[in-house]
């Protein structure tokens, strides 16, 4: 039986931003949020829906999709950390969902080329990550078999243990580095177009 092609997203976007020091949600690049960039790599790579976990005071963007192409998810906990924000967002994707890459939504920088690479990879095994300089790093694609192992995750590892538990279970597809936004300094630093390629 042919496998549905349909593959979504869950950016993850709730932190509390204690390094950054004032909300990294509210941050501007290049006149649009960091959240947005990250919103406009995955709406570029046909990802769809794409479910957004953010804070409970983030307004949806103007410039996002539709409705039935953005799922808004407020995380009213996000001192439990990214794998709670993470159960959220697999957790209101819809059934004909067969995949989901999980993105950071600090990283502006993630280009659609990247992610539809994920998307090509996919094959025999349930987890495919990008890999940088040898450390496997967001975006992963996880297929919906996984989703369920992601319930005894917790705390702020997002997908970490899961894929170093069993790395016959991961296919490792090469990308350049995709640092995050951690501190203010760090939006000084060159950044690829997101959106495109």
């Amino acid at each position: 039986m042919e496998r549905p092609d349909h593959v979504a997203a869950v950016i993850l976007a709730a932190g509390e931003s204690r390094r950054y020091g004032s909300p990294k949600q509210l941050a501007l690049l290049e006149g649009r949020t960091l959240l947005e960039h990250v919103l406009e790599a995955a709406r570029a790579a046909g990802l769809r829906p794409v479910a957004a976990v953010v804070p409970v005071w983030l307004s949806r963007p103007a410039s996002a999709a539709p409705s039935d192409e953005l799922v808004w998810l407020r995380n009213p906990s996000p001192e439990r950390g990214m794998s709670y924000s993470l159960r959220l967002g697999l957790e209101a994707l819809p059934p004909d969902a067969s995949a989901a890459i999980i993105l950071l939504g600090d990283q502006p920088g993630v280009q659609a080329a990247q992610l539809r690479a994920l998307v090509a990879a996919r094959g025999p095994r349930p987890i495919i990550a990008s890999e940088y300089d040898g450390l496997l790093s967001p975006p992963v694609l996880l297929e919906r078999s996984e989703f369920a192992a992601t319930s005894g995750l917790v705390g702020d590892i997002g997908l970490r243990d899961l894929i170093r538990s069993d790395p016959d279970r991961v296919i490792a597809v090469p990308a350049e580095p995709l640092p995050d936004i951690d501190v203010r300094e760090d939006l000084a630093r060159p950044r690829r177009d997101g959106g495109r390629g």
